[in-house]
This record gives structure tokens, sequence and C-alpha cells, in this order.
């Protein structure tokens, strides 16, 4: 235990909401306490997103102490309360799977060791036991204004090493998240992962497969729309982690190491660190497009090789085949598949710009992004299409009359010319 005056956290620099449920809790007769991150955030001077509460009250007992309660999850029953845009997450404290069952007592693994049922209470010396990381085992009580230190997080936080808590491979098969997670809270917190609990993770990777495509989506996000993306794709290579994230991606870059893919690849994360640290907007639709981008480029060469298709033809049967494959891994929303879609489709136009084709292009609503796609496709080393970025980026930089006269130009130069339509042809009435 830290008492107050010597940890240096003032509960003003928590969730208001978040204190208040706290006292809610204390005043309907349970124990409560503030838990994980934002403690271990607030102790690296960092501001704390997400504001967790355990407590020693069951979900159905905090659900009838707040109106703006509902209950989630079904691998451990948790209950979410809600302030407008704020959500309070409320966890009731897990115990041991050895504890006696009951009908609120329920635990279940799988083959491979993951936790399909994890909803076993206990005390708070057993849910520090349970946590993931030492970082996060910390607790902030209203009751003293202290800091409980269960599992030497304190320690780790001041080596800067991400450990697990208990043995490194069992906590891995219990939950494989845990592994990208622990990439994740290196490149955020400036740590290193510790030897043991590095040791595990290249020869369990493969277990990633057992999670569920959507819960690998809401991992990516946290992964790649962070700050640290780059960071993360790095490490994740380097763990083998990415071949279960992206299996055709990471065939082709393993195929070309520090090729063009490699690059583009690098450089698109690198870009999205820039647009995430200066608080400007990252749809997933361009990450995804790019993550795609040469699983696609290879599929519709093959296709079109082997069926003997026009290009476009091929491309069109290609991105439905690859995103197809794609959601067996990571269940992508259908908004973002189809602004990738829609970025793909934009880069096979981008050539045809006679008449008024190049202006209504301009409209997609798309066509920013996949603008800054060819951009990224260049910078990489693609460079047959340099001239056609150079042009795009004039015409955008140019009035409307400035436009007219680059697409005249254009036509000058032996640029395709917009198809006529043909003349309908009319019958002329007989005379009376």
């Amino acid at each position: 235990m830290i008492p107050r005056g010597e940890h240096g956290i003032s509960r003003k620099q928590f969730s208001p909401n978040a204190i208040k449920v706290l006292y809610r809790l204390k005043d309907g007769g349970y124990d409560a306490y503030l838990v994980g991150g934002c403690i271990r955030d607030v102790l690296l001077g960092q501001q704390p997103k997400d504001f967790d509460v355990v407590t020693n009250a069951t979900p159905e007992q905090v659900k009838k102490l707040f109106r703006n309660c509902r209950l989630i999850g079904r691998r451990f029953r948790l209950a979410h309360i809600v302030f407008g845009r704020e959500i309070i997450e409320v966890a009731t404290m897990r115990g041991h799977h050895e504890a006696q069952e009951d009908k609120n007592q329920i635990s279940q693994s799988s083959e491979h060791g993951q936790l399909l049922r994890d909803n076993v209470f206990g005390s708070i010396e057993e849910d520090a036991e349970r946590r993931d990381f030492s970082i996060n085992a910390l607790y902030y009580s209203i009751n003293d204004f202290c800091i409980y230190d269960y599992a030497n997080g304190l320690a780790a936080i001041k080596a800067k090493q991400i450990e697990l808590i208990g043995d490194p491979e069992t906590r891995y098969r219990e939950d494989p998240v845990r592994m990208l997670r622990a990439v994740r809270f290196a490149t955020k917190l400036d740590m290193q992962i510790a030897p043991a609990s590095e040791k595990p993770i290249t020869a369990l990777a493969s277990l990633l497969d057992n999670i569920p495509p959507a819960r690998l989506f809401e991992e990516i996000l946290k992964l790649f729309l962070n700050g640290k993306a780059q960071q993360n794709f790095l490490m994740l290579r380097q763990y083998g982690l990415f071949k279960s994230l992206f299996p055709e991606l990471d065939r082709i870059l393993d195929k070309n190491p520090g090729g063009l893919e490699e690059t583009f690849i690098k450089q698109m994360f690198a870009n999205t660190d820039i647009r995430i640290n200066a608080e400007k907007k990252v749809t997933p639709a361009f990450v995804f497009a790019a993550l795609l981008w040469f699983p696609l480029v290879e599929r519709t060469e093959k296709i079109r090789r082997q069926e003997q298709l026009p290009e476009y033809d091929a491309f069109a049967q290609a991105m439905n085949k690859v995103l197809s494959e794609n959601a067996q891994h990571i269940a992508v929303p259908k908004r973002f598949t189809l602004g990738a879609r829609d970025i793909w489709h934009i880069q096979q136009r981008l050539d045809k710009r006679a008449g008024q084709r190049a202006y209504r292009l301009t409209q997609q609503p798309r066509f920013k992004a996949a603008y800054d796609f060819l951009l990224l496709r260049v910078d990489a080393g693609e460079t047959e299409h340099t001239a056609l970025a150079q042009w795009w980026t004039q015409y955008l930089g140019q009035d409307i009359n400035g436009q007219k006269e680059m697409v005249r130009e254009l036509g000058h130069q032996g640029g395709p010319k917009p198809r006529k339509r043909p003349r309908r042809r009319t019958t002329k009435k007989p005379t009376e």
C-alpha cells in the first residue's frame, strides 16, 4: 500500500464520473477501486483516457444501483455505466478457477487453454493475480486515498518493463490477445517486454487464429490508430504476430524483404502516426485499403492470367476474394470495406482525365483519400505513376478555369478522348 501523500495522485486527476461511481458503490455497502490503466498513466505523467472500476458487487447488484447501467459480455460479465459519451466500466473482482462454482461462478476453457467463460468472482488479492500485466494491477481507493500494489506494478513501471502476472505461457493461452496488448503497451509507454514475458510469444503467435474476427478488429484499431502504428507493425512482424492478422500480406513481405511493399506499408503507418499525433482524422478504410493492396494486386494478376479476363473484371473479382478471405481473420465493418473498395476503384480511374472525367472524379466522396493513396504509392517507389501524381497535384491547386485548361492541354498531348454517345436515330412521321 502507498499511503496518501506519497504517491502524488489527487482524485481530481481522475474522471469526475468515475469518482461518482466509486462513491455510489461505497454508499451501497460495497468495496470499489479505480484500477489499471488510469492509475498507471497518471503515475507516468500521461493523460488517462479510460477509467475502470472494480468492486465486490456482482454485475446484477451494480445494475440495481445505477439506472444508466447496461450489462455486457459473455466471457466475463461487465457493467457499463453510461454518462453521455463517457462510459465507466465496472467489473466484479475475479477469483481463481479452482474456486467452488455455483450458478454465478462459471469458468470454461478451450482445448488450447483459452478462457471461453470467466465469471468466477473473488477477493481483491485474487483479482490482482488475475490481471494481465503487473503495471495494470494497481488499485486506488477512495476510503483512504491510497494506492494498493499487489503485483509489484510500481517496480515494473520504474524498470520500464511489461511483465505478465503468473506463468507467461499459461496467461497467453488463456487469452492470446494479451500478446497484442504486450506489444501495444510496450510502444505506448516506451517500455520493453520483460524477457520471460517475451520468450513464448513467437511460439504461441498462431493462437490468435482462435480469436473471434470481430474482437481482432477492435485490437487492430488500438494498435494502428494510437499514434504508434509503425512501431507496432514492426514489433508484430518481429514476433510473428502479424501473420495471424494479415497472412497474405505477411507472405508477400517475407518474399521481398525491404522491398516496395514493405516501404509502402511502413510509410503508410508513418503518415498515419503523424496525422493521429496532430489530432487529424484517420479512417480505418484507408488503413485497410493499404494493408490489403498488395494481396489485391497479386490476386488480380493471377485471375487475369488464369481466366483470361480484362484487367477491370479481374480487379473486381480479386476485390471480392481478398475482402472475403480477410474477413475470416479480421471482421472489418462494411462501412470501412466499402470505403476501401472506393479507394481501390479510383486508382484505376485516375489516368482517365479527358472531358469532364477529371472534375467528376474529384466529386467522389473518397477522392481525397484515393489521391493520398496514389501519392503514397509514388513515395514508396512506384515511379511509373510520378507524372500522374504530379498532374493531379497541379490540377487540385488550380481554379476552375485552370483545371479546364489543363484538361484541354491533356487532349492536345494525345490523351484519351471522351467517348461520344451514339446519335439517336429518329424516324420521320409520315406526312398525311
